[in-house]
C-alpha cells in the first residue's frame, strides 16, 4: 500500500510560541498520523531570529513524547542573511530543512533567495547529511535547482515542496498544479503546500496524482470544514488522514517516511 507522509506546520505567521502547548498538539499530531514536523526559528513572541532557543526547546518538548521527524525551516521573510537563516542546521537533531528554489513576491513583501544563498544552503544541508527539502513557488525554480545541482551535485532523493497559495506565487488551481507536476524530473519526490487553503480538492488531486508529502497546519490555514476552523494542529491531521484513507492509501509513520526519503540517522 502506497504511503503518503504528513507533514505539520502548526505555527501560524507571527503568533506566539508556547513550546508546552506546541509540543502537545505536534504529540498528537503524530498519534493522528502526521510524520514530520515543520518549524521556524522564532522568538517566543512569534518574530523570526537566528536564536534557536526557542526551536531545541520546542523540538527537545516534542521529542520526549514521540519520535517525529525534525524539519527546520531556513526560511521566512526577515532582514537575515542566509548564514543566520542556516543557524537551525547546527541543532544536531535536524533531519530534514528547507532550501528555498528562487526569489519571488511573497504577499507584499520580496522574499529574497539568490543563486548565492541556493549553494550556500544546499553545501549547508548536505554537509550536516540533511536532507533538504527544496520550496519552490514557481516554475523557474525547477530549474534553479538544476542549475545549481549541475555545479555541487545534490544526493537522492531530491525532494520538492510545490508551494502554492501565496499571494506572488502559483495559485492552487489543478491546471498549475498538473504543470508543476509535469516539470518535475521523473525520479524526483515532490509533496506540496496549500497557504490559504479553505478546501480538501486541491490536497486530494495532488496525492491523486502521486504526491509523497502532503503539508497541513496553521502555519499555512487552520480551514476545517465549511464554516469551521481548528483549534488544534491535530484535527486538521486528522481529517488529512480521513482522506488519505478514503483513498485507499496510508500514512507514513516517523520511520516509514525515513526510509522513503533515505534520511540519515539523526545526529543527536
Amino acid at each position: 500500500m502506497r504511503k503518503v507522509i504528513i507533514s505539520v506546520a502548526p505555527v501560524p505567521g507571527p503568533a506566539p510560541v508556547d513550546t508546552e502547548a506546541l509540543s502537545k498538539d505536534v504529540i498528537r499530531s503524530v498519534e493522528m498520523g502526521a510524520s514530520l514536523c515543520h518549524l521556524h526559528c522564532k522568538t517566543r513572541e512569534g518574530r523570526l531570529t537566528p536564536n534557536t532557543e526557542v526551536l531545541v526547546e520546542s523540538f527537545e518538548k516534542i521529542l520526549a513524547g514521540t519520535d517525529v521527524v525534525v524539519q527546520a525551516s531556513t526560511g521566512g521573510v526577515s532582514d537575515m542573511d542566509i548564514v543566520e537563516r542556516c543557524y537551525p542546521l547546527d541543532y544536531p537533531k535536524v533531519e530534514s530543512a528547507s532550501l528555498n528554489g528562487g526569489s519571488t513576491n511573497l504577499g507584499e513583501a520580496v522574499y529574497r533567495n539568490s543563486f548565492d544563498d541556493i549553494r550556500y544552503c544546499a553545501k549547508a544541508c548536505y554537509e550536516r547529511q540533511i536532507l533538504p527539502e527544496i520550496e519552490v513557488f514557481d516554475i523557474g525554480m525547477l530549474n534553479n535547482i538544476k542549475i545549481v545541482s549541475e555545479e555541487q551535485p545534490f544526493r537522492d532523493p531530491i525532494l520538492y515542496n510545490l508551494v502554492f497559495g501565496h499571494k506572488g506565487g502559483m495559485q492552487p488551481t489543478m491546471e498549475a498544479l498538473s504543470a508543476f507536476v509535469s516539470f518535475v524530473p521523473k525520479d524526483h519526490r515532490w509533496g506540496v503546500t496549500h497557504f490559504g487553503r479553505d478546501n480538501w480538492t486541491f490536497l486530494a488531486a495532488a496525492i491523486a496524482m502521486g504526491a509523497t508529502v502532503v503539508r497541513i497546519g496553521f502555519e499555512d490555514s487552520p480551514y476545517l470544514d465549511e464554516g469551521e476552523t481548528a483549534q488544534y494542529n491535530w484535527q486538521l491531521v486528522e481529517r488529512l488522514v480521513k482522506l488519505i484513507r478514503a483513498m485507499g492509501l496510508a500514512p507514513a509513520t516517523p520511520d516509514e517516511a525515513r526510509q522513503i526519503l533515505n534520511i540519515a540517522p539523526r545526529r543527536g
